[in-house]
């Protein structure tokens, strides 16, 4: 497995990038400013995906990160994490922040193992800023869930 940048020239992997978020005019937005690497197979099929964007100077905030169905549980994810956080102390870094949905079971599990800390909740964020309701894990995603990780 290989991560590298997305290039210019690249279409991004909008089949992964909205697994994360239903929204293409959210992910587009972020898109424009963030810092979007891909991971990929030996044979150069794209696996997962994270999207980063600088708040501050001091804080990046990972918008995005998706693994393929197929390779989820294998590892994809903890290591597109692992990369962005080495990413975000190599460019100098303080702070990394995460938010996801109330239901998104995994990756709260996920975020936490690697080293990200609950630090709050937006109540109704995903009721109020998207059309169609969001379930996951026969729960409604309702409320954003924020994580941060100082570096």
């Amino acid at each position: 497995m290989k991560i590298r940048m997305l290039r210019n020239e690249e279409q991004p992997p909008w089949n992964l990038l909205l697994m994360a978020d239903p929204s293409k005019d959210m992910v587009s937005s972020y898109l424009k400013g963030g810092i979007c690497y891909i991971s990929e197979t030996a044979n150069s099929q794209t696996q997962g995906v994270i999207v980063m964007l600088p708040t501050s100077k001091e804080k990046l905030e990972i918008m995005n990160l998706a693994v393929d169905e197929r390779m989820q549980g294998k590892g994809v994810g903890t290591k597109l994490l692992r990369h962005g956080i080495m990413y975000a102390k190599e460019e100098g870094y303080k702070t990394i922040d995460i938010g996801t949905g109330n239901s998104s079971i995994y990756q709260l599990a996920l975020y936490q193992k690697v080293g990200f800390r609950i630090m709050s909740i937006e109540h109704d964020f995903f009721t109020m800023n998207y059309p169609d309701p969001i379930f996951e894990n026969g729960i409604q995603c309702r409320d954003m869930i924020r994580l941060s990780m100082e570096i």
